[in-house]
């Protein structure tokens, strides 16, 4: 193993026990604790992460996976993607410093903002992170002066208007702007080697995948005729991280898999990679959050009475988080966060009109409204499930304080598997911040499905074949009824 991960890093959690025994455990000690100081935590499932690995490779085996850092920066998160062999795209100084720090490499990150600080590419310049991106004259102008010797990643345009979160009227360069560009970086003897694009998060038009790796076949094109050493395509991000999203994974995966063959096909000489946030972590991160306060609302509408004669209301639950921090896509993502009782209910509580509003005193700090829920009370603890994306770390990056603790857990059988899987660290260190896919053992038809420990058993991942595990754990498997 590279030695980014050790078992001290997190909880190994052996045949058995879930997600929910963690949580009651972990909330009765908050619970019990005489400061009463903790409002909120994560549980992170790592193997998650490391089935989402597996399952990507599978899917996309000529894609090289990066991994970006302002999605997810915690630490658990960072050192079981670095064991596994990934990259990392990092948008300013503080995610460079981030990576690097747990002993990331410069040639395994690439620095993707098209629109950084001078500060920013000159730290790039002095720590040896030498893959940028670009997309306009001033951005190139200010690489040539603070790091000549960069290699560039033009950044072009898509068609990302049905996505839930669009980025090209911000970020990418227009394919009539783009001879220019690079006329001008070929002027400046900057060299561009590639190029990028983004088709936004939550893309439901499959069709523009395909049409931005033609656009980008044809800015190849444009380059090498300029003299410029194009080999390098990078697909973006917004992958979606949940089993149930509208265009799944595999979809997705199968049409840039067909676009690639047509426009870049195996052989081309150029190498492929993705940025990944929401992918891998999503579904891994459960939050547990606690009832800081409460109050009952009378609706004091004429003629409206309950059964028993009573007047009807609406309960107020105020959470220790809210929409300004870890419930920040409410607002950005127009999510409506779903909780689940940590205390179970009968049947026969009253359900209530409910709402659940954050700390801050601000009227738009509102998480959830419309629910019906049984009465509960100040302590009481509500769980949501698929909260790894942009929750975590945020605060930090920003200058703030990360004050939400994680708990990070994987099965022993994830963590043979990683153990397992992984190559030799790579010895060229001038690889343009590429990382080499690892060979997973996915290529073997017959592989061994083993259900993750956090996740639902119907979901399954890939892990070695039989022969390569370890003896015990072998008899082990055996024992599994599938």
């Amino acid at each position: 193993m590279a030695g980014y991960l050790s078992e001290t890093d997190f909880v190994m959690v052996e045949e058995g026990f879930s997600t929910r025994d963690l949580l009651e455990e972990l909330t009765l000690g908050a619970s019990q604790a005489t400061a009463g100081d903790v409002a909120a935590f994560f549980v992170a499932d790592l193997g998650t992460v490391v089935r989402k690995h597996f399952c990507f490779l599978k899917c996309l085996p000529r894609v090289r996976p990066f991994y970006t850092v302002k999605c997810n920066s915690s630490p658990g998160v960072l050192k079981v993607l670095a064991e596994l062999g990934l990259g990392f795209s990092c948008a300013n100084k503080a995610e460079m410093e981030l990576v690097q720090r747990i002993g990331v490499p410069a040639s395994k990150i690439i620095c993707a903002n098209p629109c950084k600080q001078i500060a920013q590419i000159k730290y790039a310049a002095k720590h040896g992170v030498r893959l940028l991106s670009f997309d306009n004259e001033v951005e190139l102008a200010k690489v040539v002066k603070s790091h000549p010797s960069a290699k560039m990643v033009l950044c072009i345009a898509t068609d990302d208007s049905r996505s839930l979160t669009p980025l090209s009227f911000k970020f990418g360069a227009t394919l009539k702007s783009c001879r220019h560009l690079l006329e001008n970086a070929k002027r400046s003897h900057v060299e561009v080697v590639g190029v990028s694009f983004h088709v936004g998060s939550g893309c439901p038009d499959l069709h523009a995948y395909t049409q931005s790796i033609a656009d980008a076949r044809l800015v190849f094109e444009m380059g090498a005729e300029l003299g410029h050493g194009m080999h390098i395509l990078d697909l973006g991000g917004g992958f979606p991280g949940l089993e149930g999203a509208k265009v799944r994974f595999e979809e997705i995966a199968s049409v840039i898999n067909s676009a690639l063959d047509l426009y870049f096909p195996e052989g081309c000489g150029v190498d492929i990679l993705a940025r990944l946030g929401r992918y891998y972590v999503t579904s891994a991160f459960t939050l547990a959050v606690s009832i800081i306060a409460k109050k009952e609302v009378l609706l004091d509408q004429p003629g409206r009475e309950e059964e028993n004669g009573s007047t009807p209301k609406t309960i107020v639950y105020h959470l220790g988080e809210g929409v300004y921090g870890i419930f920040n896509s409410v607002l950005f993502d127009n999510t409506c966060p779903t909780p689940i009782l940590q205390k179970k209910s009968s049947a026969e509580q009253p359900l209530y009109s409910s709402s659940l509003w954050g700390p801050v005193a601000d009227g738009c700090d509102c998480v959830a409204e419309g629910l019906w829920l049984p009465q509960l009370h100040v302590g009481d603890w509500l769980v949501f499930e698929n909260m790894g994306a942009y929750t975590v770390g945020m605060a930090s990056l920003l200058g703030g304080n990360q004050t939400c603790r994680v708990t990070y857990a994987m099965s022993r059988v994830a963590w043979e598997a990683l153990r397992g899987q992984l190559l030799p660290a790579e010895q060229d260190e001038d690889t343009e911040g590429m990382c080499k896919p690892l060979s997973c053992g996915w290529e073997i038809t017959d592989t061994l499905c083993v259900g993750p420990v956090f996740t639902p058993a119907s979901i399954m991942f890939c892990i070695l074949p039989c022969w390569a595990l370890p003896s015990d754990m072998r008899l082990f498997l055996r024992r599994l009824p599938f």
